[in-house]
């Protein structure tokens, strides 16, 4: 993506923030991206995951690499 599109989705990203915090309330959120096909991608184009997370959705949410 050019530093525009960068740009333009980080915006959106932080919109839609506002908008799930102020109707959902949840406690934090994990963003994902795959990019490349060893890092999970299957469809050769750019989107991402905003999730919601609530304490105690999952019984660890640590991320261990």
């Amino acid at each position: 993506m050019t530093t525009e599109e960068q740009s333009s989705v980080l915006d959106l990203l932080n919109e839609v923030q506002r908008l799930i915090q102020r109707e959902h309330s949840p406690d934090g959120y994990n963003i994902g991206v795959n990019i490349g096909e060893a890092g999970g991608q299957s469809r050769m184009h750019v989107h991402l995951h905003l999730i919601p997370r609530y304490v105690g959705d999952v019984s660890d949410s640590q991320w261990r690499y």
